[in-house]
């Protein structure tokens, strides 16, 4: 763990109990003396390091020993498009996708998604939230819903498309949005609509899942 979340980062002193402490303390194993780093998430640009002072068998007391601005952050952003799957399968990608840059998801409502799905972006922050205090990064993901291919193209027009063409992703390419596809792809109709969008593959002939086209578009991007 590279930092800690903690809603008195910045305090002079830090008091540590329940899971946390037994996490720190009885699973990492820290004791006297560790210096520990911390984040608030109201000011997450500010990095704060913190001395174990006082250990007691449920409460750990620390000590601010500095305060730096220093921002973690993906050299490039990418924005993705995706059409709605499983929320189940968005998680065991989300917090790779965390690691490597992504800035934003919009998920959209296409043709071949399932309806009955439901988005709980509560949760897709607490995965985010837990991988960010992993790697290290300190600028949130943000996520948003939107009705259908057509009103996100509407606003954004630069938006590239992954789907079967013949036209291979280059390793020098640099762009800063894209839409990837639920299962089964996108529909004749929505086929049609984006005709006059970029549109590109990556260089394998296998049929990709789409949280898998997600993660090789967006590591062939950021990384």
């Amino acid at each position: 763990m590279i930092y800690i979340f903690d809603a008195n980062a910045g305090d002079e002193t830090l008091t540590l109990k329940g899971e946390l402490h037994k996490y720190l303390i009885k699973v990492r194993r820290h004791s006297l003396g560790d210096i520990l780093s911390f984040r608030n998430k109201e000011h997450i640009q500010t990095l704060h390091k913190y001395k174990i002072i006082a250990l007691e068998p449920r409460v750990a007391t620390l000590e601010l020993i500095s305060s730096e601005v220093l921002e973690v952050q993906s050299n490039k952003k990418l924005h993705i498009a995706w059409c709605i799957i499983d929320p189940k399968s968005v998680e065991k990608v989300l917090p790779s996708l965390c690691e490597i840059g992504v800035i934003r998801i919009s998920f959209i409502g296409c043709d071949r998604s399932q309806k009955n799905f439901k988005i709980d972006f509560k949760r897709y922050e607490r995965i985010v939230e837990a991988s960010m205090q992993q790697s290290g990064r300190t600028s949130f993901m943000t996520f948003d819903t939107y009705k259908n291919i057509s009103t996100f193209i509407d606003e954004f027009p630069d938006t590239k498309v992954f789907d079967f063409t013949q036209n291979i992703l280059q390793d020098s390419s640099d762009f800063k949005r894209v839409l990837i596809g639920c299962e089964g792809g996108f529909s004749v109709k929505e086929k049609e609509f984006l005709k006059r969008q970029e549109v590109f593959r990556l260089n394998s002939s296998m049929v990709l899942r789409s949280e898998s086209a997600v993660m090789a578009v967006a590591s062939k991007i950021l990384l």
